[in-house]
Parts: structure tokens; sequence; C-alpha cells
């Protein structure tokens, strides 16, 4: 089928020293696996660009793996469609001190299996995630020291260092509950490969590579799903999805980058959905660097970038302009903090100002799947006179150099995006701010007395007045190239009802 038009790039990639065009992408390739429910059976097919490396809620950090997750296992809280924090099988929740937790337990829940949950199951599935010998990935948890049973529905975690976010991040990752007795008595190898939570949805089946079934739960304390079932396919390009949904394959492919969502415009029968979402983007600059040092110069990248037409030439309208590096709908969010203004002549007078008025060369890294983006990046620097040796990586490449001990992998400046999905002002500061965090490249006691303040004090009003502080002082010093806040990008064949929370997390109980 040919699209009724060909999707150009637009004006700001013409802006690019790298003078590179957008083609169409072709329509062969593979699809979704089809279905295996019966003719009654209503399922909805979801594709996402990879499928879980498995099914431990606690070996599972990454996003696609917890979209199938959130499914099979209840949370202790959760974010609701308004992005509030709201009660999961915790009913409510209190800080008795600073190193004490309170949370109260929903009554009448099982697990899959008929396991009873109960404040066994938290102290179970806590103390689990963080013990060593797990070897989890998930590090939201770090500060807890162990679980405390008050009564079969009453647990206090306890606090080994105080963090006043814990509510929020037992809302996803560190909150999934598992079933102490069967799990013991299965083991973990056997538990990964058939999961039972309180979920939703159960789990069925996993073809890997093929096909991952889930079946409504029928005796899920929040009632049972409408849709029959859930199956997840992995469909890492935006051909296979566009074949997928028009093969009548899949009914939904989520987290589609701005590009593939431009190259499925026009498209009969494909609807495209775009929502908020709390992905930030910027690229972090190496304040010790013997150019970046200069809060001028740093400035000066800021002004040379035109992020409003990055916005709507290159991610297809797909963001919002940041201030910072802290999303809008997070706690603490300062909407006083302008934008840096988009203003060239002033960042080649800040560089004259430096003592670079004849230009300088930078070291620019990040994934080659942002490509288009650098690219625009480096077009809009350089015209103000800042070269970039732009080094586009391969994802897994790029992904270990940022867990390196070795900042000069990286370059003098690198992309990253970052999710807060605690939705806690402190979540996208904490990895790039305080100056003994490995992906940070600033060195501030100003910085670390701040995020100190943010990480550990538990009065709300004491993190608030910090947080404004922290984000006045990024734009004042602007250790970083501030870009934008992404939005969620979906395609659907138009006859599915629902709508993400700000995390994006495919949480498919109100579909209908």
């Amino acid at each position: 089928m040919t699209p009724p038009h060909r999707p150009t790039r637009r004006d700001a990639l013409r802006l690019s020293a790298y003078g590179t065009t957008l083609g169409a992408v072709g329509l062969s390739g593979g699809c979704g696996s089809n279905a295996e429910a019966g003719d009654d059976t209503r399922a909805l097919r979801i594709a996402q660009k990879s499928e879980p490396t498995g099914l431990d809620p606690h070996l599972e950090s990454g996003l696609e793996g917890m979209n199938v997750l959130i499914n099979i296992f209840d949370t202790l809280t959760m974010r609701d469609s308004d992005n509030e924090l709201a009660p999961r099988l915790a009913t409510s929740w209190e800080a008795l001190d600073e190193h004490h937790w309170r949370f109260r337990l929903r009554d009448g829940v099982t697990f899959h299996n008929g396991e009873p949950f109960d404040a066994a199951s938290v102290k179970f599935s806590i103390e689990r995630l963080i013990d060593p010998e797990t070897e989890s990935t998930i590090v939201e948890l770090r500060a807890v020291d162990h679980v405390e049973i008050v009564d079969t529905l009453t647990v206090d975690i306890v606090m080994a260092d105080p963090d006043p976010v814990i509510p929020e991040k037992v809302s996803l990752f560190g909150g999934a509950m598992l079933p102490p007795g069967h799990l013991e008595e299965v083991g973990p190898e056997k538990f990964a490969a058939e999961p039972v939570g309180t979920g939703p949805f159960r789990f069925v089946s996993w073809r890997k590579a093929q096909l991952l079934r889930l079946e409504a739960n029928p005796e899920h304390w929040n009632g049972r799903p409408v849709f029959d079932e859930l199956h997840f396919t992995a469909m890492p390009n935006a051909a296979s999805a566009l074949a997928g949904i028009q093969s009548d394959a899949v009914d939904m492919v989520s987290a589609l980058d701005p590009e593939a969502a431009l190259q499925l415009e026009g498209y009969k029968d494909i609807a495209l959905a775009k929502y908020p979402g709390i992905r930030m983007f910027f690229v972090v600059l190496d304040t010790e660097h013997e150019i970046l040092r200069d809060v001028r110069v740093r400035r000066a990248l800021n002004h040379a970038v035109d992020v409003p037409l990055l916005i709507e030439a290159v991610l297809n309208d797909s963001g919002r302009e940041a201030a910072t590096i802290v999303p809008q709908e997070a706690f603490g969010y300062l909407p006083d903090i302008p934008p840096p203004e988009r203003d060239p002549d002033r960042a080649r007078e800040l560089l004259a100002e430096a003592g670079y008025g004849d230009g300088i060369d930078l070291r620019f890294t990040s994934s080659n799947e942002d490509r288009l983006l650098c690219e625009a990046l480096a077009g809009m620097l350089g015209d103000v006179g800042v070269t970039v040796d732009l080094e586009l990586l391969e994802p897994g490449t790029f992904a270990e150099r940022l867990e390196s001990e070795d900042p000069s992998s990286l370059g003098s400046m690198y992309l990253t995006g970052s999710t807060g999905w605690t939705l806690d002002g402190g979540a996208t500061l904490q990895s790039y701010i305080r100056s003994d965090r490995r992906r940070s490249r600033i060195r501030s006691t100003t910085a670390d007395a701040l995020m100190d303040t943010i990480e550990q004090n538990v009065d709300p009003d004491v993190r608030l007045e910090a947080l404004a502080e922290m984000q006045q002082w990024l734009h004042d010093e602007a250790p970083f190239l501030f870009l934008h806040q992404a939005d969620l990008d979906f395609a659907t064949n138009g006859e599915i009802s629902w709508e993400p929370n700000v995390n994006g997390t495919l949480a498919m109980e109100s579909a209908r």
C-alpha cells in the first residue's frame, strides 16, 4: 500500500551539518503473531519495541518488561489516570518518622494460585528485592533496611537512610508483590518461567520472540478486566508495526518514536494518539572540561539551540520545551523558571566574552537511535561557531559507556533521556547532579547540599524549597543543554478506549 504522502525532513534538519535526508520506510517485513485465543475470546494485541528479558519482577528493570509485569503483579501504590498517587494493595500510608513508613494493606486479596496476600507477602517481597543475593538491578529501595510486620494487614518499612518518596517508589518497579509460599516451593527459575501475582491478568504462555499471552483474572479484587486476554509481541521497527495493524495482527503499537509516528501518518485504519509524557531529554555537559567549565560557554550552548524548532521539525511536534530537567508533572516543578532564551547572536557574544570568538571544538556522544536530533543539534551549534565531533553509538555500547567508571568515554557532552517515573522532582536529578553519582559531570558543594535535602528530608515543604532552589541553580549554572519533555505516541486500529498516565506503562486493566 502506498501512503498518501511521503514525509520529508523539515526546516530544522536543513541546519544539520551532516546534510542527511529522511526517506520513507518500506512496508515490507514481518507482522505480529496470530491470535491464539478462541473465536469468542476478546484479546487485546499489543506490539512494543522489545520483549521482557524475563518475568521475575525483581530481575526486570526495563520498561518493556514492566509493561507486561504490571498486568500480572499488583504494586502497593499506583498512579491513577490523573497522575495522582493512589492506593493499590496498600490502602493508606504515612511516615511515622524519617526512618519508618507504615503501610496498611487491602484485605481479601489472593494471588493467582489462591495464596493470601498479607503483611508477610510485603516483608518477603521487599526483603527479597533488597537482598544482595537476588542481584536485582532495581535501585529504588536501596535505602530500605528491612520490613517489620505490625499485624496481618500492617507493615512498617524501616529505612537505613531517610527516603521521602518511598510511597512513590512502590508504585512500580519496587512495589511488585510476590507470593512467598509459592516462590519458595517452586524456586526462582520456575517462578520466572510461570509467574504468579495478584494482578488483573494471569500468565498463560510465552513463546519468546513471538507471543506472550495473559488471561483475565476473574477473581481480581478490583473486578475482572474487560478484555479476556492480553497478547504482547515485539515489533522493533515502524514498518512491521504498520504491517501488523493493517493485517489485523495487532491492535496497538506502543512507545513509537516521533520518526516512526511520522511514517504512520495518513494511513487508512490507523489512529495515532499523542499523550503527555515525563521522559526528559538533555545534553550532559562536562563542567570540569577546560572549555565547558566556563558558565558563559554553557549558557552559549543553550542560547544556540532553537528547541521549539527541533520539536516541530525533528520530533513531529512530539514534546514540550524544557526549562530544566524536572518534568512539569513532577512534585516540586517550578513553573516560574523560563527556558533559556534561544538567541544565536547572544550565544556568539558569550563565546567571545569567554575568549572563544574563533569558535570551539567539542566531542558529542549519543545513541544512534537519536541520530536525527543529534545532527540537528550539531547544525545549530555549528552556526554559532561550535564544531562537534559527533560519535553515534549502538544503543548497547552507549549504555555500557553510561555505566562506565571512565567519564571520558562519553566525551565532553552526551545526549541522554531520563524518565522519573516516581513523579518526584528529585527523580531525574538524582543520577546527574550530586558529585558522587556515576553520570554526574558536576562538582558543586551547593548542588550536593540541595540534593541531600531533596533525597533525605521527609518534610514536603522543606523539599519544595530545596527543589525550587535547585531549579534556579540549574537555570543559572546551565550544567546541561536543556531540550524537551517527550510525548507518548501510540498507534491503534481505532477500536480501543484506553489512556495512559504520564509514565506510559501499559497497565491495561482499564482498557475497553
